[in-house]
């Protein structure tokens, strides 16, 4: 059964969060009210920008990117999971496995390298302000964001079709609450070894790489932020930080943990909590932690509050 695609599995039994038939009505209701805050918060943050021109800066430009894959991210998860909570059989095809594993990596590398980018830019408009118009054009913006999307979708493609080309000969009972590559991985009869290397090497390469780059750009920026010798220059300047580095600690923390690991080591119970956190919890969050911390969001909301009571 090993070398090719020999599965005689059509599709996959999930078995969810937890088995016991009393939790899953309330966690049903949590994670439907964790969903519409991420559609919400999300879906606001993408409109906002649009309409309010004072955002129309590259800082804003990326925080609506990352938004709109944050939107996609939990979109492609929680809605599987909603359904499965009120099922009586919870499964999912085999090509729907495999759509949902391609679309759920894709959305994890993206975000992972738009933190990068959305890091380089702060260290541009802090270390080189006078410059940071000439240095972050729209057309290099979009290029940015561009080359993140065509790594995601190149990375997970690689990834899914070498998952899907192991044989799960022995059983089809995930014991997760979707496709991911790690249970995956411990379901398969085939040999993995090819596939973790691959799986290791593609989270050095988009998680590593990028939590490396912020953390030299960080470190020019705290460098030049010690320099201001305004203490409220410094704390705008800090303060524009710390969301970013916020979002950076959480998702790419949860990702390290989850994959950069032998599937030896998979710890059923820790991996589904780490897993609900950086599908479900993150993209809810980001908007908040944006939001909530952003002088300039908060004024562009007033603003926009404002001119709806005037037009009422």
């Amino acid at each position: 059964m090993e070398g090719g695609n020999h599965s005689v599995v059509t599709e996959f039994i999930l078995s969810g969060l937890t088995d016991h038939p009393d939790l899953q009505i309330p966690l049903f209701v949590l994670f439907l009210l964790i969903y519409v805050v991420t559609l919400v918060g999300n879906g606001g943050m993408i409109l906002l920008i649009t309409i309010e021109t004072q955002l129309h800066t590259p800082m804003y430009f990326f925080l609506r990117s990352l938004s709109f894959c944050d939107l996609c991210y939990s979109s492609v998860i929680v809605p599987t999971m909603l359904q499965n909570f009120l099922a009586k059989r919870k499964s999912i095809s085999y090509p729907a496995c495999a759509l949902q594993i391609y679309l759920f990596v894709t959305c994890a590398d993206i975000e992972c390298l738009l933190l990068a980018v959305m890091a380089y830019d702060r260290y541009v408009a802090i270390c080189n302000p006078l410059l940071y118009t000439v240095t972050m054009p729209r057309q290099l913006c979009n290029q940015l964001v561009a080359a993140c999307y065509a790594v995601g979708l190149m990375d997970s493609m690689l990834l899914t079709c070498l998952t899907f080309r192991l044989s799960f000969c022995h059983s089809n009972v995930l014991n997760y609450f979707c496709c991911d590559i790690p249970p995956l991985l411990a379901l398969s009869c085939s040999d993995t070894r090819i596939n973790e290397i691959v799986l290791f090497v593609s989270m050095c390469y988009i998680v590593v790489s990028s939590f490396v780059i912020i953390l030299l750009s960080y470190a020019c920026i705290i460098s030049s932020i010690l320099r201001i010798r305004s203490a409220e220059g410094r704390r705008k300047a800090f303060s524009t930080c710390t969301c970013h580095l916020i979002t950076v600690v959480m998702l790419n923390g949860s990702l390290l943990f989850m994959y950069l690991r032998p599937t030896s080591s998979y710890s059923l119970a820790t991996d589904k909590v780490a897993s609900v956190f950086y599908t479900a919890v993150i993209p809810m969050l980001n908007p908040l932690i944006y939001s909530l911390r952003n002088k300039e969001v908060k004024q562009a909301l007033n603003k926009l509050y404002n001119k709806l009571l005037n037009k009422l």
